[in-house]
């Protein structure tokens, strides 16, 4: 079963700027993300063209002393190399699967698309991702990207090319996380202040995913975007099925609800590109995880069991 109507392009984007190092010393492993999917079989898998990679930067672990934050710069420039080559695929009817890297990668995505129209995003993570500068204790994009995407954070990543903001909050849907259990106290309470559409784990199961996913397109469609994009963090999924992430919670979708949640978006006919971060193979020493997630994407794109 063909869900898609364009052919895939698979883009490596294997960055790694956006996170603390995980031990003095060390760079984080996400940056082996596209290698690691691509010799599961991702492209054949999906019986993808190639669309390419964008070449990685330089890590530095020391924080910028002006923002407090890391690669500030280097974020800066490697999202404007992906941008380049997202508004290329695009042009020429593709529709990018992005490999990463860590979820930083999220403001080249989008700021490819807010130069090419008016699209939303469907941001399925476990974490909201909805830290600033004021209250970062890490100091990394990767924990920020829902709000530097909204504007929210330094001009340095929020107003690339006088963009700001990459794309509105009433056009964003955040799905899947388990990071925020009272909004009154977490830290991430801020995003309940906005208009960004929240489905929580436990919401999503209590009213159903088909039905979630169902009001989540309603909305973007009143909206009046001209698509959305696909954010998937690996530690949407169950902590028991995919221990290979940096910020692991208990809980967490499994292999079934993933597959079901993408072929709904992709059928939807709104999808217009898809990211893929934060599953790191340094934590996957027999290749088992990268495998078992390998397929699930496969066969969310394909149809098949």
């Amino acid at each position: 079963m063909k869900i898609l109507k364009q052919p895939i392009a698979v883009l490596d984007a294997p960055s790694n700027l956006g996170l603390r190092p995980p031990r003095p010393g060390k760079a984080p492993g996400v940056i082996g993300l596209a290698g690691a999917l691509r010799a599961a079989g991702i492209i054949k898998g999906l019986n993808a063209l190639e669309g390419g990679r964008v070449a990685p930067l330089p890590y530095n672990p020391n924080r910028d002393p002006q923002t407090g934050l890391l690669n500030v710069e280097s974020i800066r420039r490697y999202s404007l190399n992906l941008a380049y080559e997202i508004q290329n695929l695009i042009h020429y009817n593709r529709f990018p699967v992005v490999l990463g890297g860590d979820c930083s990668i999220l403001v080249g995505n989008m700021l490819a698309l807010k130069q090419l129209g008016h699209y939303g995003l469907f941001f399925i993570d476990g974490h909201t991702d909805f830290r600033t500068p004021a209250n970062t204790t890490t100091g990394g994009a990767a924990g920020m990207d829902l709000a530097l995407v909204t504007g929210r954070g330094p001009d340095a990543l929020t107003n690339i090319l006088n963009l700001k903001p990459l794309v509105q909050d009433r056009d964003v849907v955040a799905f899947g996380f388990r990071d925020v259990e009272d909004p009154n106290v977490d830290a991430y309470r801020d995003i309940f202040q906005t208009d960004i559409v929240l489905y929580g784990l436990n919401i999503i199961r209590e009213i159903g995913l088909e039905e979630t996913v169902a009001r989540s397109i309603a909305k973007l469609k009143e909206n009046g975007v001209k698509g959305f994009w696909i954010h998937l963090d690996a530690d949407v999924l169950n902590d028991e099925i995919m221990p290979a992430v940096d910020s692991p919670q208990i809980g967490g979708m499994s292999y079934a609800e993933l597959i079901q949640l993408l072929r709904i978006l992709l059928s939807s006919g709104m999808a217009v590109g898809m990211e893929i971060t934060i599953f790191d193979p340094d934590l996957d020493t027999d290749g088992n995880i990268a495998r078992a997630f390998t397929r699930a994407i496969i066969s969310a794109f394909t149809g098949r069991a």
